[in-house]
């Protein structure tokens, strides 16, 4: 059978063939997503046969190349394999995953928790059972995508209100006094790197009888005493009733957690649909996360050298006069919003030899596009000064700075 290449009547892919935007930006060399790494994850990597330096990773600490974490690795493919084959109701369920929910729930200082085979799965499947028919989920307007679908897969009403202002979740929340409520948040926003303002959120969640649930996606590992995350950073962890995290940043693998009180963990184990039909995480990354949370706790100068890297990097882009929003975290976002054409400026950085992300609508609001960058504790100075300068040359180049 021939596959059609032009659309007919009522055909289901016809906005398949109106979708140009791809074409475009190869045919103009200007595509920067999906570009292919062509190497580890380390402060250089190579594209297209060149290096560039990598400012765009959540590898925060570093972690995808530490040797001790590849041993790890290594000698669970050699003892288990490389797969479960199979859910964890079945035949996917294995020890390893059973010692590593001990370990992330008593790192993030709570009673219990259960892992994912991603995180978006496992926002997903957490928040698509805790909110059943009859009930509200009230979230941040800059959370996740995959908190937003968790959303949408459950059974209750989901009401937004304006990022990190707490007058706006109050209102929501007196409006809804008598209603079962769960208040799901970012610890660190994933774009601009700013902070919730979680002492707050949790006072007003029990004012008004709520539940809060935690996405610390970017906030395990880089955040608290020993990296346990943002409630550990506010000491509130146990005022949160539940905290999500994934494997995919600082933790150095892919997959995610949820962790809470274990009647919470118990029933997202039992209810969650995500987690009972899809195949569980291979031994390979239970080995390498449980392997990243010693490392974490056992070599806390990774993050120190983080953070100092990320306020060289800050104080730079702010120097040469970029706006770097409300970042307080080594997320640092270089804000353009209508000034430039954020695909154009990244297509000028990797001219430079710097990969970095540019962000659109929907992954921020219309009018605040912005250039993602986010260090590491691998990075040495010469590669932020590398990058200070690139910046400089490519806002230069547009006419975004003198």
């Amino acid at each position: 059978m021939t596959h059609l290449t032009t659309p007919i009547n009522g055909d289901i892919f016809a906005k398949c063939f109106r979708n140009g935007l791809n074409e475009v930006h190869r045919a103009e060399d200007s595509y920067v997503i999906f570009r292919p790494v062509e190497s580890a994850q380390t402060p250089e990597v190579m594209v297209d046969g060149r290096p560039m330096i990598m400012i765009g990773s959540n590898n925060y600490l570093g972690l995808t190349t530490h040797p001790r974490i590849q041993a790890a690795a290594k000698e669970a493919i050699d003892t288990y394999g490389t797969g479960c084959a199979g859910s964890r109701w079945l035949n996917g369920n294995m020890r390893l995953h059973e010692d590593l929910e001990k370990v992330l729930a008593e790192f993030v200082e709570q009673e219990d928790s259960v892992v994912f085979s991603t995180g978006y799965q496992t926002n997903l499947g957490a928040i698509g059972c805790l909110v059943g028919r009859g009930e509200l989920v009230i979230i941040d307007k800059l959370d996740h995508a995959s908190i937003l679908d968790g959303c949408r897969m459950s059974a209750g009403q989901m009401i937004r209100y304006r990022h990190n202002d707490m007058e706006d979740l109050q209102r929501i929340l007196k409006q809804h006094v008598s209603q079962p409520k769960l208040v799901v948040v970012d610890g660190v926003f994933s774009m601009e790197g700013d902070i919730a303002r979680l002492p707050e959120i949790i006072e007003l969640a029990h004012n008004y009888g709520a539940r809060v649930f935690l996405d610390d996606a970017h906030g395990i590992g880089v955040l608290g005493p020993e990296g346990r995350g943002t409630a550990s950073h506010f000491g509130l962890s146990r005022e949160v009733d539940m905290i999500m995290g994934t494997f995919s940043k600082s933790l150095a693998g892919i997959g995610g957690f949820v962790a809470g009180a274990s009647d919470f963990v118990q029933f997202v184990k039992h209810a969650s649909r995500p987690l009972m039909f899809s195949a569980a995480l291979p031994p390979v990354l239970v080995a390498t996360v449980r392997a990243a949370v010693e490392v974490i706790q056992t070599e806390p100068e990774l993050r120190r050298r983080l953070w100092a890297n990320a306020k060289m990097l800050k104080d730079g882009l702010e120097e040469q006069g970029y706006d770097t929003g409300y970042t307080e975290t080594p997320i640092v976002p270089v804000v353009l919003g209508d000034r430039a054409d954020v695909v154009e400026f990244a297509r000028l950085l990797g001219e430079k030899g710097v990969f970095a992300n540019p962000v659109k609508v929907p992954a921020v609001p219309p009018g605040h596009d912005l250039i993602r960058t986010s260090v590491m504790a691998s990075h040495e100075p010469h590669h932020i000064r590398r990058v200070l300068d690139a910046f400089a040359e490519a806002g230069r180049e547009m006419g975004l700075i003198s």
